[in-house]
């Protein structure tokens, strides 16, 4: 029988249980995943497909129409199917907005509690959408004793998430709150670097999540080429995003620059206290896979 899995269901979800089933996925053969990109004007449709021998298959689509909000509608929609790796058939339909906040934070969550400093106390979330309501309660849950600050480019957005969030603070000057952090963790729309390397101090974790087209970016060149860089996926990271494929094509890095992907979890550690690492969430269709798998799982065991 075909399950199908509300949102409501994330009270049965755990941050810190995600990013433990999302490093034993990636102890399993490889995925075959594959994204379709199209777009019309500032509105995308995304598809992304993935299989996992011995997991399952999914197919996610995902609409994002950025001028949605103005008329009150959501900017992200899409559906979610879960289908069985024995016999093909559909086990699960899943909420999507459910699947890609846990996964979209989760993802970021696992390479932070690998390579931010395990004393890291000041965490600026910069941009106050949905995205970041999420990360700061997938950062809290890791590191519970930090303070958060928030910076988003409409004050007013940034005063809404204070205020549905008591003890955030709120950020004028980016870059001074860019300077205090010891974490900086990204989830923006920018198409134009708003993060700027030369802002960075040592022992800083940056977590860049916002970018997801060719003509999208975060963080500016001086950024990426002064980290220790890290990206989930090589394929739909480097290949497809503005963050990583622009400094590519320019020369400003070489793909060596990139030192591991989630294929190579071990390599995911801290050298030096006072290198800076990056981490680029790309959100592969493989990890809404072993999200929706780890979200069935933990609704089962909450139903036993």
């Amino acid at each position: 029988m075909t399950q199908t899995i509300p949102f409501a269901a994330e009270r049965h979800l755990d941050w810190l249980a995600l990013t433990d089933a999302l490093a034993a996925g990636h102890d399993l053969p490889a995925a075959k995943v594959e994204d379709v990109f199209l777009y019309q004007g500032d509105n995308t449709l995304l598809n992304r497909s993935a299989w996992i021998a011995g997991l399952g298959l999914l197919v996610k689509a995902a609409t994002v129409f950025p001028g949605n909000p103005a008329r009150g509608k959501p900017m992200v929609g899409g559906a979610v199917n879960l289908m069985s790796d024995d016999d093909g058939s559909l086990r699960a339909i899943l909420d999507f907005a459910l699947v890609t906040k846990w996964k979209t934070a989760g993802d970021s969550l696992l390479a932070a509690r690998r390579l931010a400093r395990p004393d890291s106390r000041n965490i600026l979330i910069v941009g106050a959408g949905t995205v970041g309501r999420s990360l700061l309660a997938a950062y809290g849950a890791a590191f519970p004793q930090a303070q958060f600050t928030v910076w988003n480019r409409s004050p007013k957005g940034a005063a809404d998430f204070a205020a549905d969030h008591p003890g955030v603070t709120i950020a004028k000057d980016l870059e001074a709150a860019v300077r205090a952090a010891d974490i900086v963790t990204s989830a923006t729309m920018s198409t134009d670097p708003i993060i700027k390397g030369d802002w960075l101090q040592p022992g800083q974790h940056i977590d860049l999540i916002g970018a997801y087209r060719p003509d999208m970016r975060e963080a500016d060149d001086t950024a990426i080429a002064r980290a220790r860089v890290f990206v989930d996926n090589r394929h739909t990271t480097m290949e497809h995003i503005g963050e990583l494929k622009t400094p590519l094509a320019a020369g400003v890095i070489a793909p060596e620059h990139v030192t591991a992907d989630y294929y190579d979890l071990p390599l995911f550690q801290r050298h030096d206290p006072d290198e800076i690492t990056l981490f680029k969430n790309g959100g592969g269709a493989h990890l809404d896979l072993m999200t929706a798998d780890y979200i069935l799982r933990a609704v089962a065991d909450a139903a036993d």
